[in-house]
């Protein structure tokens, strides 16, 4: 029996975002040696936060969901979950009123919007069965238009499209949107980290160095190796050198377009590179992290809108989360999905529409919030690779290859959930196919 090399390892995965650290933690703590490669100098991805000046500010993903397939994953691999709840989790601003609609379910919050409400809910509620489900090509928008011409009710639906889906409402297919909120967690709990979005994904990269798993860190993979149909492994750039690693299993956290790309198109079947071009439909979102002395906003957690431009919501993470920022400092971020949210789109006047909702929204925004960044998420770093409803198979032509992430989730998924969700299933094929020794 031969002894594995320190470039030897039972499974690659390829990239430390969400995906690919619920993956790789999964492997192993199953026994597989395992390695992660990630090109940045921390983990997290486009859901990893960065220090400005002492704030801990996201720079993607804000929330994470809890009593779902993400803390049970934590829970199976022994991750710290130190996810703390608002309560309530989200008010919607409605008539220039904060409500908190917690218990009350549709029927209150389209109720406090439209004489229609009754008519919207019972539609909600017919979706519950396969039957009353609207066919693929309807958008949300207009199945909600059917109903109601209600300006509140559509910016709602609007804005709920955005927060979960990173999309606009008619940009998202109806069926998509009921089936998530009739069938799915709906998101109905869930809370932030206190040393931001990142805390979630050191606990989950110790999880992975517990059970003898490798990260490497400032690490690029270059080339993802094959032979008559398989992969062998991967090369990766470290340190200013090339090394080549082994593996018979490799997973993808990058996307299967950029996964296509490390493979060597000629090394896929034209029908595959065809189906993957087709569906690399990355959607887009601007986001407003500021701070400020005095507090803007009276919820502890989120606040939607049934009217803006285009914000969808304000978090405030420093109600629960203190250490978020420094003493004496409340800690926000404002979001909007641009229009188109998939496609091209100006930038600059996107950003303004969403800053004058802040400024309207939010009174004395300009002399007392302090902008720490405006960032601008899309094409190759967007908040989701694949609108909801158009994703592509996890498996790939190749054997022993895999993606994972928000461009391969299951139907009528978002999110960190659904990275999480796509790395049990993949992990649950690995063992299936390549048992450890």
């Amino acid at each position: 029996m031969t002894t594995p090399t320190d470039h030897e390892f039972d499974a690659v995965v390829v990239g430390a975002g969400a995906g690919g650290l619920f993956t790789a933690a999964r492997l192993a703590k199953q026994g597989y040696r395992t390695l992660v490669l990630e090109r940045l100098d921390k983990v997290g991805g486009r859901a990893s936060t960065d220090d400005i000046d002492g704030f801990k500010v996201n720079n993607g993903a804000i929330v994470i969901e809890v009593g779902g397939i993400t803390q049970q994953t934590c829970e199976e691999v022994g991750a710290e979950f130190e996810i703390r709840e608002p309560k309530p989790p989200i008010l919607y601003r409605i008539g220039g009123k904060d409500v908190d609609v917690t218990g009350g379910g549709w029927g209150f919050l389209l109720g406090k919007l439209s004489r229609q409400g009754a008519k919207l809910v019972k539609g909600i509620g017919a979706a519950r069965n396969d039957s009353g489900l609207p066919e693929d090509e309807l958008s949300t928008a207009e199945w909600v238009s059917k109903y109601t011409k209600n300006e509140g009710v559509h910016g709602i639906f609007r804005n709920m499209c955005a927060s979960v889906f990173a999309v606009g409402s008619d940009e998202l297919p109806a069926r998509v949107f009921l089936t998530y909120f009739t069938r799915k967690s709906a998101f109905k709990r869930f809370g932030f980290h206190p040393e931001g979005t990142i805390g979630l994904w050191l606990a989950l990269a110790q999880a992975i160095e517990s059970h003898g798993g490798q990260i490497w860190l400032s690490s690029s993979v270059e080339r993802i190796t094959t032979d008559d149909g398989r992969v062998t492994g991967v090369e990766v750039v470290r340190d200013g050198r090339r090394i080549g690693v082994t593996a018979p299993v490799v997973v993808s956290d990058v996307g299967p377009a950029a996964t296509n790309r490390l493979v060597g198109e000629e090394h896929l079947p034209e029908d595959y590179r065809t189906l993957v071009a087709k569906s690399d439909r990355p959607t887009s979102m601007i986001t407003v992290n500021f701070a400020s002395r005095e507090r803007l906003v009276d919820v502890p957690g989120m606040l939607s809108f049934a009217k803006s431009r285009r914000l969808a919501y304000v978090a405030n993470f420093t109600d629960i989360c203190p250490e978020m920022a420094p003493e004496g400092w409340n800690l926000y971020v404002g979001t909007a999905v641009p229009k188109p949210a998939t496609g091209d789109f100006d930038e600059a006047a996107e950003t303004e529409l969403l800053m004058q909702d802040l400024r309207d929204e939010l009174p004395g925004f300009d002399d007392k919030a302090r902008i720490l960044s405006v960032n601008v998420t899309r094409d190759d770093w967007p908040p989701q690779r694949a609108v909801a409803g158009f994703d592509l198979p996890h498996d790939t032509p190749l054997t022993g290859l895999w993606n994972v992430g928000d461009a391969v989730k299951e139907y009528a998924n978002g999110g960190t959930t659904a990275c999480a969700e796509t790395a049990q299933i993949v992990v649950d094929k690995i063992t299936a196919a390549f048992p450890v020794a």
